[in-house]
């Protein structure tokens, strides 16, 4: 299941994430599934990647 924008985003990414969090989300997830195969592994992957770029730019993570 890829997300060809961030409206096919589950409503909790959606609520929890600004708009540039949805897209790193969204990439990262999208990239992660082709790799594992597996959506909750993909999540793991694309919670972490939006945590990651979020210390890196000094931004709230949720």
């Amino acid at each position: 299941m890829l997300y060809k924008s961030n409206q096919d985003l589950p409503a909790e990414i959606r609520t929890r994430f600004s708009e540039a969090c949805q897209d790193i989300y969204r990439a990262a997830f999208n990239s992660a599934i082709h790799w594992y195969g597996e959506a909750p592994k993909a999540h793991q992957v694309a919670l972490s990647a939006v945590k990651m770029q979020s210390i890196m730019h000094k931004t709230v993570f949720l």
